[in-house]
């Protein structure tokens, strides 16, 4: 059995990813994409045979991109499917064209904001929209299938009248995808953030081109930093996982507030003429506002992980706006917006929806979005962040496994909610990535939420150790 066949569950929280060439390997991406072809690529395969079926795929600027995008290409390619290749675009912007173009899906070859030696490659189905774990499922079956078969991990084995797709540079279509953007816009698109100076960080990722440009053509003077990838460098000190540069970009310049970008472009996050940070519950709290006001908040409400801060739902309950929790996961967000027909969810890391415009989350469209709300109010960006004061909130990890914990877990909870006298959250979860439990504790009062986490970690290492 190949490699693919040595491994448990290939799909994460976000498509498969890895170390480049070592865990993502050229051969792991064209059998993973050959085995996507046949599950993806229409009604029992048969477009992908006829070769009727057409797939997009795009990807980031990191080295590695170049060689996992040959292997994805050469994957489909030889599953029938006929390919548009994009170029270095970023991921929501795949999810965009998959849906414009009509495509049958899209692939993305990115591992966001991880560093450089990372990648992954995750599919968008028809429309643009993530892939249910169910589908991720049955491409790693038919990957599992092909690899356990006669003649090796090809999927195909037709005759010589087996038709390849036909591979296409397609990226002029990314102008198709800027000029969606500032459709969004409310009344002239071209004069939405006049007067507003702004600095943009890239990330030197996929967004290095097309933001500037976005924001610039929405009419704001932008400086733009991390715009300068070498496949090296994409969020090495820039970008929404290093908000310190931008901070102090934007003091430098003067400008009136700041936006960044991950490795990728599916998450934006802020900061003010100060330098201060907005992170995805201060943009959700101005977004849902804007959109309650002009009546387009479907349910007036929004939907958040149950890591959102206090702040944003005591914020939200002035505002006459309902929240609507879930997991933590943007996924389990889009999956609660869809389900209950709302527009507008998102998570502290800044992964926006705005399902009024696009099926994921995307990083330039958030910016846009905010900035044009904090223009039409003729307000600095920090007066707009006011609208939600941030509960001071503590983490603290406990290695152990929670299902140990039992009714425990509840009692000491509780105990701890009492503490905060109604005024802050508790949080215990286990996590998702190691044996660990994950706590988290608000309150109006950062001293109070310290003393209250430190009193809730040890009863639960009392639990663990039986005593």
């Amino acid at each position: 059995m190949g490699e693919a066949g040595q491994r448990g569950r290939l799909f994460g929280t976000d498509g498969v990813r890895g170390v480049a060439g070592h865990d993502l390997t050229a051969a792991l991406a064209l059998d993973l994409s050959a085995a996507a072809a046949a599950v993806l690529g229409g009604e029992d395969g048969e477009a992908a045979r006829s070769g009727t079926a057409a797939a997009v795929v795009g990807r980031d600027p990191r080295s590695s991109g170049e060689f996992l995008e040959a292997a994805v290409v050469a994957g489909l390619a030889s599953a029938g499917i006929r390919v548009l290749r994009l170029g270095v675009v970023p991921t929501p912007g795949v999810a965009y064209l998959t849906r414009a173009l009509g495509a049958a899906f899209g692939v993305v070859i990115s591992a966001s904001h991880n560093p450089a030696q990372d990648n992954g490659i995750k599919f968008f189905g028809r429309g643009g929209v993530k892939l249910p774990d169910a589908v991720e499922d049955q491409i790693e079956r038919q990957l599992m299938s092909a690899a356990s078969g006669p003649g090796g991990p090809s999927p195909r084995a037709d005759t010589a009248s087996a038709r390849f797709g036909q591979v296409s540079d397609a990226g002029t279509e990314q102008e198709r995808y800027l000029d969606y953007l500032l459709s969004t816009l409310p009344g002239e698109p071209g004069r939405a953030l006049a007067g507003l100076r702004v600095v943009a960080d890239c990330a030197h990722g996929a967004a290095y081109r097309i933001a500037p440009r976005a924001l610039r053509r929405a009419g704001a003077e932008v400086i733009a930093i991390g715009a300068e990838p070498d496949g090296l460098n994409i969020n090495a000190g820039y970008g929404s996982t290093c908000l310190g540069t931008l901070a102090a970009a934007v003091v430098e310049h003067g400008a009136d507030a700041g936006v960044a970008y991950d490795g990728d472009a599916d998450r934006c996050l802020a900061v003010d003429a100060d330098g201060q940070l907005l992170d995805g519950d201060h943009i959700l709290a101005v977004l849902a506002t804007e959109l309650k006001e002009s009546g387009r908040l479907a349910h007036d409400a929004v939907v958040v992980t149950v890591m959102s801060n206090q702040g944003f739902h005591v914020a939200m309950h002035e505002a006459g706006v309902r929240v609507i929790e879930t997991p933590v996961g943007d996924k389990h967000v889009s999956a609660a917006m869809r389900d209950g027909g709302y527009v507008l969810g998102g998570e502290q890391s800044g992964h926006i929806i705005l399902l009024e415009h696009a099926t994921t989350g995307d990083g330039i469209l958030t910016s846009l979005q905010l900035l044009s709300a904090v223009n039409r109010r003729g307000m600095p960006m920090a007066a707009v962040a006011k609208m939600m004061r941030k509960y001071p909130q503590v983490l603290v990890n406990v290695p152990g496994d929670a299902s140990r914990l039992g009714p425990r877990i509840d009692a000491a909870v509780l105990r701890a909610e009492s503490a905060l006298g109604g005024s802050g959250r508790v949080l215990v979860r286990p996590s998702g990535t190691e044996p660990a439990i994950r706590l988290m504790v608000q309150a109006a009062d950062a001293d109070l939420a310290e003393e209250v986490i430190g009193r809730l970690a040890a009863e639960i290492r009392l639990a663990l150790a039986g005593q």
